[in-house]
């Protein structure tokens, strides 16, 4: 028997889309890549159902589908499982759209558009939490993380005798983060590596008691941590 243990798993991915080619073909190709492709699903309401019996790691999701829109299936899904990563792969590049997929939980958006070496790519960035967004909507996301950060939201209070405290590193990524910079980035601007940057992010996710990057860029912008 072959030792496969030092080995580390793949990713786990699930496919969604209501086009059966258009699904096989993203299947496939993420497959060859060497993710495990655990179920694929044509509509919403199938999506759901066969996502929690799964447990993908990654959902690749488009938002145009019959029995339960794309958005519901995301908000259902993240809601369950806060540790569940979307990527919205979609043929709409309506601003609309795409803030309606970050509003609802996903980690990413990526037109159809893409090459399947951007779409690889995404997948595995998406896989560890870092927020990909095809070129140009980056910056329409960061902004509405500011619009939500001046909408009124229940935070817990720091300021408390016995309130979690942050390290001065976990409050040096949470304002990077604030800022608009990918993981990468902040590895580089940090000097430490991708996956200790991902760790500090989820210490402080813990800490705080919340549940995605969009909550956490609220409570770091409500504390001007952006600004600093």
């Amino acid at each position: 028997m072959t030792d496969t243990g030092s080995e580390e798993a793949p990713i786990r991915v699930m496919v969604v889309d209501d086009h059966p080619m258009w699904r096989d073909a993203v299947a496939r190709d993420l497959a060859a890549s060497g993710f495990q492709v655990v179920a694929t699903a044509g509509d919403g309401e199938q999506a759901v159902r066969r996502a929690r019996a799964a447990a993908p790691d990654v959902l690749v999701l488009d938002l145009n589908l019959p029995a339960k829109p794309g958005v519901q299936v995301c908000k259902e899904l993240v809601g369950a499982d806060p540790a569940l990563r979307v990527l919205v792969l979609s043929a709409s590049g309506e601003h609309a759209d795409v803030l309606e997929a970050v509003k609802s939980g996903a980690t990413g958006y990526l037109l159809k558009s893409a090459s399947t070496e951007e779409l690889v790519d995404a997948v595995r960035r998406t896989a560890v939490g870092d927020p990909v967004f095809t070129p140009g909507l980056a910056g329409l996301v960061l902004g509405e993380y500011r619009r939500l950060a001046s909408e009124p939201a229940p935070a817990p209070d720091t300021d408390q005798p016995g309130a979690p405290q942050l390290t001065d590193r976990e409050t040096e990524v949470l304002r990077l983060v604030a800022k608009g910079l990918s993981y990468k980035q902040i590895a580089e601007r940090l000097v430490i590596s991708h996956r200790t940057v991902q760790n500090h992010v989820q210490n402080t996710l813990g800490k705080l008691q919340l549940h995605n990057r969009v909550e956490l860029v609220r409570y770091a912008i409500e504390r001007g941590l952006d600004d600093a």
